[in-house]
């Protein structure tokens, strides 16, 4: 492995375990009622936004790069009538970035610049693709940061 395709993926793999660290950090504190609750009638639960990123990274990586199989159901990810617990939510995007990683490191110097096709994005090529999902996690987690902000300030409010 050349230095800088080491280093890519080195990067790139950092980036989504410190991502990962982040969601789980901010789950952590929050039980199963708070995950999926909606702090108001518009917007998402931190549950669904959890469903959502582990579609986005099984779809585009999963589906795309390492050839998975994935089916995708987006509109499920933010209006699953019966969703998984907080820890089955938080174990499947746990392996959704497991799998990441695992085709980050995958991927050979060549497999970079190859043309990307998934549905719903304009990304031209792999690099790109896991760019595009490592910023789309970072957004994601800022929502987070404040649901649980405000979780967390309507329980104290409520004492």
């Amino acid at each position: 492995m050349s230095n800088l395709h080491s280093t890519l993926a080195d990067v790139l793999t950092d980036r989504f375990t410190a991502n990962t660290a982040r969601v789980r950090e901010l789950a952590a504190p929050l039980t199963n009622s708070q995950f999926w609750q909606k702090p108001y009638p518009y917007g998402n639960s931190f549950g669904h936004l959890v469903l959502h990123l582990t579609g986005n990274l099984n779809y585009y990586i999963g589906a795309q790069m390492a050839k998975t199989g994935y089916v995708r159901d987006r509109p499920r990810e933010f209006n699953d009538p019966n969703p998984p617990s907080k820890d089955e939510a938080l174990k499947r995007f746990d392996d959704a970035v497991q799998m990441v990683i695992a085709a980050v490191r995958a991927q050979s110097p060549d497999d970079w610049s190859v043309e990307y096709s998934g549905t719903g994005t304009d990304a031209r090529n792999p690099l790109e693709m896991v760019v595009q999902c490592a910023a789309h996690m970072q957004h994601h987690i800022g929502q987070m940061i404040y649901l649980n902000y405000e979780l967390r300030n309507q329980e104290e409010s409520a004492r």
